[in-house]
């Protein structure tokens, strides 16, 4: 079983014309992303985990390991707002020939702390698989406070890393310091990838991977190698595709938009969430064309 790598990306789900999920592009996109050295992240927000029912999810799992084979890191998103749902989830995927699974924080109920880590406990203990703890205050309306994640990491032994899009650097940090040797700290946001590498974070979940996963891997490892000067340099340019990943229209409208202006059509999405405007999907153009990525 590989151990989850440095960079992931977080994958589109790719459907066809009737918003059917279309398995064939499916390990067309695991496979590229694959080939450029990225790990994948299956049924995560970016890949509709919202709209994708669960023998949806179960089944593009299938299809991206048949797709990519044993030496690339499978992550699989199972988490919701019930844990009872998170556990039926979990335990389905668990049979599948996957490396780890992703817990989102419980959405919209707002937990205390003391829920989040019952709710992350009792999840993890219906899986031998390793556990990544999931923070993504923007869309949960919650955030999971440091102290709660180093716990978590203390006392549940599968619970091994977590994905951090707090955007709270000081709070990473504190994560990075306390949790026991060994927890892996992920960035959850492409333009924080760097920071959290500086206060000892291993790398980033990444959706601006699906355009530039060589040059994101390319910037993770100068880091770790001591080349920060390298580094700061893919950082900055990058900065203008991080940007345009999350414009207005959203994730993942705006990374299917750039996905298409490269060359490879994912489709639509599913409602509510709607497809890039016109205006971000001429801004999308343009930084995929000034990075040299647009397809000719």
């Amino acid at each position: 079983m590989p151990e989850m790598g440095n960079l992931i990306t977080a994958m589109v789900t790719p459907f066809d014309d009737d918003l059917q999920v279309d398995y064939d592009r499916v390990a067309e996109l695991a496979l590229r992303l694959a080939d450029a050295g990225s790990d994948l992240l299956i049924a995560g927000t970016t890949g509709e985990s919202p709209t994708t029912t669960d023998d949806e999810k179960l089944e593009m799992m299938e299809v991206v390991r048949d797709a990519v084979g044993d030496d690339v890191a499978i992550m699989a998103g199972t988490g919701s707002n019930s844990t009872a749902k998170s556990i039926e989830l979990t335990r389905r995927a668990s049979k599948l020939d996957i490396d780890a699974i992703m817990l989102v924080g419980p959405y919209y109920n707002k937990p205390s702390q003391e829920g989040f880590y019952q709710h992350f406990a009792t999840v993890a203990a219906e899986t031998d698989l390793p556990v990544i703890v999931y923070n993504v205050p923007g869309r949960t309306g919650k955030n999971i406070e440091a102290p709660t994640v180093v716990r978590l990491a203390q006392e549940i032994e599968n619970i091994v890393g977590s994905k951090e899009a707090s955007g709270d650097i000081a709070q990473i940090a504190e994560i990075c310091r306390d949790a026991p040797e060994g927890f892996r700290v992920w960035s959850g946001d492409d333009a924080m990838t760097l920071p959290v590498l500086s206060v000892g974070g291993v790398g980033v979940i990444s959706v601006a991977g699906h355009i530039a996963a060589e040059e994101i891997g390319e910037m993770i490892d100068s880091y770790h190698n001591g080349d920060v000067a390298r580094a700061a340099g893919i950082h900055h340019r990058l900065m203008p595709l991080y940007d345009a990943c999350f414009l207005a229209s959203g994730n993942p409208p705006c990374v299917k938009r750039a996905l298409e202006i490269c060359g490879i059509d994912c489709g639509g999405t599913r409602l509510p969430v709607v497809p890039a405007s016109d205006a971000d999907t001429a801004t999308i153009r343009a930084v995929c064309e000034s990075l040299g990525y647009a397809a000719g």
